[in-house]
């Protein structure tokens, strides 16, 4: 009979402190940042409101492990100060809108959901939510800048007790949680005049803090001696060298003790650390194309379906016609010429597309010319999979 499982013993001891999901029970590499985060929560405390606090940075730098932790330590601090305190951790990802946000709030905790009902509705419904739960509530918005420019709900907040929307005895603070260094600056002017947050910086980690945090990580999680001092150097310098992010270094980690366990080793060596480094790369971009913004994935179906029927490296202008034939296919708006070679510019930044410049004969200036930088057919597969590019993707084949 065959084998379908696996002994992971020989390499593992426990995997759940390498997913996403887990809060490590301390981060030192962020106690500077930790410290401003508990100073703007520190008035919840019995003198006041917490103040509206935005943690910045990107992917991966521990803001939210950092939102997480100070709210258990803040939990605590205030039922040891008999404090009236309600913690609502909520992630925004995927929901594009105000109103989204708070009907999935609202569902969040109370089971039902008012989504179909007006706006100002289900907002009213949200209101009550609050002033039943009473006390000091701290909000966290994890990836806030899925909303976009649609940022009513924190308009509405700043203005909630001034507009008798919340009782006096309610204070409502907002920890808003984002990966986009201009999500601020982008809001709407009435936005920034009411919404007085601080902002908590998370920059990039470097080699050193990386490595000491899969450390930490390989003495919970893999047996004694089964990752080389040498693998878990690789993975940090891999990731500082990237993105600086802590989830990438232990993303290839974590892939390196599956590879090894695949290979029937007992050490994750250097081997399997640049093995890891490969594969998670590659996993990664197909991951961030599932992410894309709306123009992105219009401006690389157009790419793709050129690729597919090789006729890349394509000029700008090439792409641009096809993306406008991928546009009138779904009814979508498009863009300028210049707004799509921007768009392809951000993709060739996440390692999707790549281009060369030359010089275009007789027409003089450096033109651009793009092709696909990952693997064709892949890429098609995760397009395939995104609901809203459905009418068009038949312009691949």
């Amino acid at each position: 009979m065959p084998e379908y499982f696996q002994d992971r013993s020989s390499i593992f001891a426990d995997e759940s402190v390498l997913v996403e999901e887990y809060t490590p029970d301390e981060l030192p590499e962020r106690e500077a940042e930790l410290t401003e985060l508990g100073a703007a929560l520190s008035p919840g405390l019995g003198t006041g409101r917490p103040h509206d606090v935005f943690l910045q940075g990107k992917t991966g730098q521990g803001k939210t492990a950092a939102a997480r932790f100070i709210l258990d330590e803040f939990e605590a601090e205030a039922a040891d100060k008999d404090v009236d305190l309600t913690t609502i951790f909520h992630t925004c990802a995927g929901q594009t809108s105000s109103y989204q946000v708070v009907c999935n709030l609202v569902e969040q905790q109370t089971g039902e959901n008012p989504n179909g009902h007006p706006k100002r509705t289900v907002f009213d419904h949200f209101y009550d939510l609050l002033n039943d739960i009473g006390g000091t509530i701290v909000l966290v918005l994890d990836e806030v800048d899925a909303i976009g420019q649609n940022d009513l709900l924190l308009y509405e907040l700043s203005r909630a007790k001034d507009n008798d929307h919340i009782a006096d005895d309610v204070d409502v603070s907002v920890i808003g949680i984002s990966n986009d260094g201009n999500f601020l600056a982008e809001l709407s002017p009435k936005v920034k005049d009411s919404f007085r947050e601080r902002r908590v910086m998370f920059d990039a980690y470097d080699a050193e803090q990386l490595r000491s945090i899969l450390e930490r990580r390989v003495e919970k999680a893999f047996v004694d001696d089964a990752v080389d001092e040498s693998a878990i150097a690789l993975c940090a310098g891999y990731a500082a060298n990237d993105q600086g992010s802590a989830r990438q270094a232990i993303d290839y980690l974590y892939e390196a003790g599956e590879i090894a366990l695949r290979q029937g080793d007992t050490r994750v060596t250097d081997e399997h650390a640049e093995q890891a480094e490969a594969k998670v790369d590659r996993r990664s971009v197909m991951r961030s194309i599932e992410e894309l913004t709306l123009q992105d994935h219009l401006a690389l179906v157009a790419l793709v379906v050129l690729e597919a029927h090789g006729e890349t490296p394509a000029r700008t202008r090439r792409v641009y016609a096809t993306y406008r034939n991928v546009c009138a296919e779904i009814d979508a708006n498009d863009i300028s010429l210049d707004r799509v070679r921007d768009h392809l510019k951000e993709l060739d930044l996440l390692g999707v597309t790549q281009y060369t410049t030359r010089t275009a004969g007789s027409e003089g200036g450096r033109k651009y010319f793009w092709e696909l930088n990952t693997d064709l057919g892949a890429t098609i597969e995760v397009l395939d999979s995104i609901d809203r590019l459905d009418g068009v993707m038949h312009l691949v084949r």
